[in-house]
């Protein structure tokens, strides 16, 4: 990336989070453990997270300016977030990455921020019994 220019214009700026997030909830959609997490309409949650990835990759802070300070774990602790639903979302999102066609170095850039916020959603630990996978 030149210098000078944020992580958001890199990828393609709103035409490209935008395709991010619809993709990302494509795979929710389909997911039998995360899509109860969510509500049956899920327009609301894609505008919010478009908003947030905008503002937090370096684009217009309209989340901030909207619903004042992101609170990340704060406005996730209703959900119970535990390993599996964590290691879900991150590949569900890492797929969109990868459908969306994010190149290095900004792939490694997102992926990075993407692993350390979903671990730091995690709010719940669950006991997996013997022969049980986490995913």
């Amino acid at each position: 990336m030149g210098a000078g220019f944020t992580l958001y214009e890199v990828i393609g700026g709103e035409k490209t989070i935008r395709r991010l997030v619809d993709e990302f909830y494509a795979r929710i959609e389909t997911d039998s453990y995360l899509r109860p997490m969510f509500p049956e309409d899920m327009e609301p949650g894609k505008r919010w997270q478009y908003l947030f990835l905008v503002q937090s990759f370096g684009g217009p802070n309209l989340f901030s300016q909207e619903r004042g300070h992101p609170r990340l774990r704060a406005r996730h602790l209703p959900f119970p977030i535990d390993r599996k639903a964590r290691d879900h979302w991150l590949k569900h999102m890492l797929d969109a990455m990868d459908a969306v066609g994010i190149e290095e170095p900004a792939r490694t850039l997102m992926r990075d921020y993407f692993v350390r916020a979903s671990e730091h959603m995690i709010n719940i630990e669950t006991e997996l019994g013997p022969g049980a996978q986490g995913t």
